[in-house]
């Protein structure tokens, strides 16, 4: 009676929704979202802090001018992601994202932890826009804010809590809550001015770096160091500056550029955006896709573009955290154009906080729909057709995390679920492609019966060679139920060798590279059964059916994909993964307290 319980109640945790077809579902009529409409929002949200705060960190203390190879390394694993969500989207065209696709090819359990985790990086996306929107005011005005919030309103708690309360960042927040209320097409007009404004600053900033740039500056050397600190008049103070490494166009080596990219990851951050609109787009098979690799082939090209002209107009390590690229005109003689540098910031932080905020009711109203969060936030407000109660939520906890936590603990927590929800999309990748949509028939089950026990050859050899034959050269060219399990079951495999490589790289990159016997031997035999088990489904049958949009080379990019990721998770603090822990313990509560027995998956789904 107990093993029956159990294995009901593990039958509830991986129930999936079926797979749903691409022709024929009927969408929301609110959405009227167009190609330009996404590439907007997908542009709008992913270019904000990241291009105009984090550059500067990033060259100051993780890879100087080598930040250009960062934005690179950066920016090809997201469009790895963005591919994988290209296709997906394109296969399942609805709201929902990495949530729904989730649900439909790993189970209910696993949908949660990725739609609540999604919850978690748009709430912190969108505090760190809006902590870093008043950061950046408050920097044009002269620091006047800040210094008036220290004095009246100070936590006192800065390990745990920001040193002050923003209350500017709240408001804000709480503002662009009520514009979401009012409706889809108001929010992505105002997106759309916003980027135009945004893209022609960039523009701006990239041409000016290479006029005033100088080629010195990525082969600086300790002479350069040691004049900047005799004479640092008209720019800074000696205690300013940043190390200097090594010097050159790569001063922290090689790790310092893993680093590096790490960081930079957050600056390519928001085209997901894109694939919660799936209900809102007329065309979404074409749309969608076209709008994310679009959008994240813009994005590359102006944050590889910002992170040059920086580097070539200041030395790295004379670059100003707060505000590198208004300080950066401010160092070539152009005085006045940092003001419309500042302008423009505060352009593409109201759009990047637009974007990251759109996407949040929508995946709140997707769960809440399918049983697993609260019925009630499901609700629309029929004036604008707009899920009001989801969106009220999520600018309500948004604001609160805006006020209270510090802009480096809002990066972290984001990233993170971010990840998560990408590394899991590239799996899905794998399994829906080479997934059977039908069980093998009567015929087909007593043939390989038949087969597999001959009396001919003995029953346990038999069978060993049956399933090295299974595995290495299919009989069917078609996906079965049995070839869309051993691909499940080896990409779970592969899911699980990958993470134990990343954690080896990430915690010991020295020794592995400086060729240690234990840690050598063991990454090569890693990467000898990778390279095997990739291969198991790379012979398995794909399905036939033409797709709107497929990744390329299956299954190395989404596997490259999950690497990436998995590894980027590794580099994260016990602190942040604290936190995390923390987070989906809370979400545990709700769906084991409310979800599982509510979710309309034992009704609709399998």
């Amino acid at each position: 009676m107990l093993c029956q319980d159990v294995h009901q109640f593990g039958q509830k945790l991986v129930r999936r929704r079926l797979l749903e077809p691409r022709e024929g579902f009927e969408r929301p009529k609110a959405g009227h979202l167009n190609t330009l409409d996404l590439v907007a929002l997908g542009v709008g949200s992913t270019l904000g802090a990241g291009v105009y705060i984090l550059v500067g960190e990033v060259a100051v203390y993780e890879a100087g001018p080598a930040t250009v190879i960062c934005f690179f390394a950066a920016g090809v694993s997201t469009l790895l992601s963005g591919l994988c969500y290209a296709e997906l989207v394109a296969w399942v065209p609805r709201p929902g994202s990495a949530y729904l696709y989730s649900y439909v090819t790993v189970g209910e359990l696993c949908a949660f932890i990725i739609g609540w985790n999604l919850i978690l990086s748009f709430v912190m996306a969108t505090a760190c826009e809006a902590r870093a929107w008043s950061y950046t005011f408050d920097s044009l005005i002269g620091n006047h804010i800040s210094q008036a919030l220290q004095e009246m309103f100070s936590l006192n708690v800065p390990y745990f809590l920001a040193t002050y309360v923003d209350f500017f960042a709240f408001v804000l927040v709480l503002l662009l809550t009520g514009l979401l209320v009012l409706g889809v097409h108001e929010s992505a007009l105002v997106s759309k001015v916003f980027t135009s404004l945004n893209l022609l600053v960039l523009s701006f900033i990239i041409l000016s770096g290479f006029i005033k740039g100088d080629l010195h500056n990525w082969k600086l050397t300790n002479q350069d160091y040691s004049l900047n600190t005799l004479n640092t008049s008209g720019y800074s103070d000696i205690s300013s500056l940043g190390p200097l490494g090594s010097g050159g166009f790569v001063p922290f080596g090689f790790e310092g550029i893993l680093h590096g990219a790490a960081t930079c990851f957050y600056a390519f951050v928001g085209f997901d955006v894109i694939a919660t609109t799936g209900g809102e787009v007329p065309n979404p098979h074409r749309s969608i896709p076209l709008g994310i690799v679009i959008s994240l082939s813009i994005c590359f090209l102006a944050c590889f573009g910002v992170s040059a002209a920086l580097t070539l107009m200041v030395p790295y390590y004379q670059i100003q955290l707060e505000s590198p690229l208004p300080q950066a005109f401010l160092h070539v003689g152009w005085g006045p154009a940092r003001y419309a540098v500042a302008v423009g910031a505060l352009c593409a932080l109201t759009s990047s906080l637009l974007g990251t905020m759109f996407p949040m009711p929508r995946l709140i109203y997707a769960m809440a729909e399918d049983g697993l969060l609260f019925q009630g936030l499901a609700q629309i407000y029929t004036c604008t057709s707009t899920p009001i109660l989801a969106i009220i939520l999520a600018g309500s906890l948004t604001a609160v995390m805006a006020l209270l936590f510090e802009l480096t603990d809002l990066v972290d927590l984001m990233s993170i679920g971010t990840l998560l929800a990408y590394a899991l999309v590239a799996f899905s990748v794998l399994v829906l492609r080479y997934r059977s949509e039908q069980t093998l028939s009567k015929k087909e089950e007593i043939d390989i019966s038949k087969h597999e026990a001959s009396p001919s050859e003995p029953v346990p050899e038999a069978r060993i060679s049956r399933i090295l034959k299974t595995l290495w050269f299919p009989t069917s060219t078609i996906p079965t139920l049995k070839s869309g399990q051993i691909v499940y079951g080896c990409a779970s495999l592969l899911v699980l060798l990958l993470t134990i490589l990343s954690v080896i790289l990430a915690q010991w990159p020295s020794q592995v590279f400086s060729g240690d016997p234990g840690l050598t031997t063991v990454t090569v035999l890693l990467l000898l059964l990778i390279t095997g088990v990739t291969v198991i489904i790379w012979r398995q049958p794909k399905d036939p059916a033409p797709a709107y949009f497929e990744v390329p080379a299956l299954p190395v990019l989404p596997l490259v994909s999950i690497f990436v990721n998995v590894y980027l998770m590794m580099l994260m603090t016990p602190r942040t993964w604290t936190q995390f822990g923390i987070w989906n313990a809370i979400g545990f509560l709700i769906y084991f307290g409310y979800g599982i027995r509510h979710s309309l998956a034992g009704n609709n789904h399998q």
